[in-house]
């Protein structure tokens, strides 16, 4: 009865994000009672792994304990304060500190906001106000990526590269965004063509991008180590080593989005780290406190601090900050979160369980309806095929990724289509003998949807 209730309770008033809210009003929700560890309860009493660890963000599973009390005690004593006007509380300013020691070389200054969106969202603001301290107020133009994911925020969602995010809502907004392919080697390399003469393509492009708009206008190049909204994509051999000498030429600050690869996802403590990025601004979230409470950071170089200061001796103000941002609740939270992954070695536990992880998803490349399997540390995606031999995507009609999405429901196990390529971020903590059974779940999928679409596929042709 209770379930019920609150089925049809979500379905009158609940507006769902990133949803087809027409099917949605057919189908209703899905919703979650409990978590235990990697795996969820819905209130119907299915148990499911989840395989996305919620929003890619869950790195210590549904029932960390420690971090409840964190949060218990936080709140017990010093419940909120900001960090407007010079004032502050212990929390921020020690996991300011903290966050400095770990971040990569050059990123010794924090800023705090309560989401990734909002993270990304400073950055931008900060680079326009950077180059207007250097008095070159041109030097505007920000370069996402297609299929890039950056946030909702209007600034956030225009650099971001998901089409259905800029329709209807006139975006991107204000003309200083521009965006390059996404480095999908699979889908987009040319017969013959090998990873890194894909990578020297995607690099010229670039290029002939800031040639076209002018240098001098172009201010920043925001990259996530392995896209997420594009499908739990890694980039290609040779990608940012063909990336980055562009951009020092012509002083076009990089920015990499860790929302989604921060605190080992990749096997090392940042996605940066992984794939040799040397960025002047870094964002995350999500893992930073395990999800348990909304934080993010934007960890930012000297430099960039420096323009800060000028600007403020200029204006008599930073003008930029947010109610809830290092409120001392999720600090707390999140300093907790990286006690753990200290005390347990988290990324070790990564390095270990990935080939397990990333060997029993590519066992899978020989199933008549996958076309590659890409993956690293504990996050691969899988790209659908009806024919591999021609790269022959489904047809758009067929929703592929979303029947084998509802196919692995079924079987207990909750991964996510992004289109027809299949994304898999566990929570960090997920073990081996899981690891075998999230991979028994998704062969059963895979062989349920193809037993549905292959009919299809031979009375079309």
């Amino acid at each position: 009865m209770r379930a019920n209730h609150l089925h049809d309770a979500d379905r009158a008033h609940l507006v769902h994000q990133q949803t087809d809210l027409r099917g949605f009003a057919a189908e209703g929700p899905l919703l979650m009672a409990e978590g235990d560890g990697v795996y969820v309860t819905d209130t119907e009493g299915r148990r499911y792994i989840e395989a996305m660890a919620g929003l890619w963000c869950a790195s210590l599973g549904f029932s960390e304990k420690r971090l409840a009390e964190a949060a218990y005690r936080q709140m017990l004593k010093l419940p909120y304060y900001h960090t407007f006007y010079g004032r502050g509380h212990g929390p921020s300013a020690e996991l300011a500190e903290r966050l400095a020691t770990l971040a990569p070389e050059g990123l010794n200054h924090v800023l705090f906001q309560c989401s990734g969106s909002e993270s990304n969202d400073a950055a931008i603001k900060l680079i326009w106000y950077y180059n207007n301290v250097l008095g070159r107020p041109e030097k505007k133009k920000i370069i996402g990526r297609v299929r890039g994911y950056h946030g909702n925020t209007v600034a956030s969602a225009s650099l971001s590269g998901q089409p259905h995010m800029h329709a209807d809502f006139d975006l991107p907004y204000g003309g200083r965004f521009r965006h390059i392919s996404n480095p999908n080697y699979y889908r987009g390399h040319e017969a013959g063509e090998t990873e890194e003469q894909f990578s020297a393509r995607m690099a010229a492009e670039l290029e002939a991008l800031i040639a076209a708009e002018g240098p001098e206008t172009i201010a920043a190049f925001f990259a996530e180590p392995v896209q997420g909204g594009g499908g739990a994509l890694t980039p290609p051999r040779g990608y940012f080593e063909a990336i980055q000498p562009i951009l020092k030429k012509h002083d076009i600050l990089l920015v990499a989005d860790e929302v989604i690869c921060g605190f080992g996802r990749t096997g090392n403590m940042w996605g940066s780290q992984t794939y040799g990025m040397q960025p002047d601004m870094l964002s995350c979230a999500k893992q930073l406190s395990a999800s348990y409470q909304p934080i993010s950071a934007l960890l930012i170089s000297d430099r960039i601090h420096d323009a800060l200061l000028k600007g403020s001796e200029r204006n008599g103000v930073l003008g930029h900050g947010y109610t809830y941002g290092g409120h001392p609740v999720a600090c707390a939270v999140a300093l907790e979160t990286l006690k753990i992954y200290e005390e347990r070695d988290i990324v070790g536990h990564v390095r270990a369980v990935s080939p397990a992880f990333l060997d029993g998803l590519a066992a899978f490349a020989g199933h008549p309806m996958v076309g590659e399997v890409r993956g690293v540390g504990l996050i691969a995606g899988i790209e659908l095929m009806a024919d591999k031999a021609s790269r022959t995507p489904f047809p758009a009609a067929r929703k592929a990724g979303l029947l084998v999405q509802r196919k692995a429901e079924a079987e207990g196990l909750i991964l996510r289509a992004i289109g027809d390529r299949l994304a898999f971020s566990p929570p960090l903590i997920i073990s081996e003998a899981e690891i075998g059974e999230l991979c028994a779940r998704l062969g059963r999928a895979l062989d349920a949807a193809w037993a549905e679409l292959r009919p299809t596929l031979t009375a079309a042709a």
